[in-house]
């Protein structure tokens, strides 16, 4: 059975960094989309980094490119998050997830998923 297990959120200034970490485990099907998608009060969930375990691939939303990396250890059993550069509106609750198969737009609404993990961000 598919587990997830978020950690390292909390809070930061404005500027700041953290980096998230996801120990996967019972992932069995042949590929997976890997990665990260948050959740801010009131707004709908927004997929934030993926990366296919087939061949590594990994792509970011436009919203947090060129301040977060999306990464996995060489034993492709924990997921990282590197956050710089936070923004106030990224404050939301982040949640590891597991799709099985390709990575698509909307993979993580299908998702095995964390149990989430949040980051707040202040001025």
């Amino acid at each position: 059975q598919e587990h997830l297990e978020e950690s390292g959120g909390g809070s930061v200034q404005a500027g700041g960094s953290l980096r998230l970490s996801c120990v996967t485990s019972g992932l069995t099907k042949n590929s997976y989309c890997l990665g990260w998608f948050r959740q801010a009060p009131g707004k709908d969930s927004e997929g934030v980094a993926r990366l296919y375990s087939g061949d590594g691939l990994s792509a970011v939303a436009d919203s947090v490119k060129g301040r977060f990396t999306i990464s996995r250890d060489g034993a492709r059993t924990t997921l990282y998050l590197q956050m710089d550069n936070l923004r106030i509106e990224d404050t939301a609750t982040y949640y590891c997830a597991a799709a099985p198969g390709i990575c698509h737009d909307n993979w993580y609404r299908v998702s095995f998923r964390g149990q989430g993990t949040q980051v707040t961000v202040s001025s």
